[in-house]
């Protein structure tokens, strides 16, 4: 995930401050993620309201609510067998 400016944005922030002020001053900075973009108040609207303290609380916020677009391929993993009783993806060969 690259913060094409966000970082400076967070940094800038007057602290505490909650998601709903985020939002309302700087809900359309994009993240770009590996398969596409997606605004800051769209990830942060997934959290509800919370209040953070340093910018580094809203860092760890955004990097854990991105959607799926930040996954590579989804539901690919090379460790980790199915489980009995589930039916997992088709393997696929690289």
């Amino acid at each position: 995930m690259k913060f094409n400016g966000t970082g400076e944005m967070i940094d800038a922030l007057e602290f505490p401050i909650t998601t709903d002020e985020i939002i309302a001053d700087h809900g359309e900075h994009e993240l770009e993620l590996q398969r596409g973009t997606e605004r800051v108040g769209e990830v942060l609207e997934r959290l509800g309201t919370e209040e953070f303290e340093s910018p580094e609380d809203v860092r760890l916020s955004v990097r854990s609510a991105v959607g799926h677009k930040a996954i590579g391929r989804r539901f690919y993993s090379d460790r980790d067998p199915t489980a009995l009783g589930e039916s997992g993806p088709t393997p696929l060969s690289l």
